[in-house]
């Protein structure tokens, strides 16, 4: 039963930390929107 509760606590704490890394990097993240769109945005050149 303890080591199952260490692994348990262990995964619990590994879970926490990359959800609050992913939340951290998308929090601080600088990208403008127009620029993200404009980047991605099919270019068409003919008419």
């Amino acid at each position: 039963m303890k080591f199952e509760n260490i692994m348990l606590h262990g995964f619990f704490a590994a879970g926490l930390l990359v959800c609050a890394l992913v939340l951290g990097s998308m929090l601080t993240t600088q990208v403008s929107v127009p620029a993200s769109v404009a980047s991605n945005a099919a270019v068409s050149t003919s008419r």
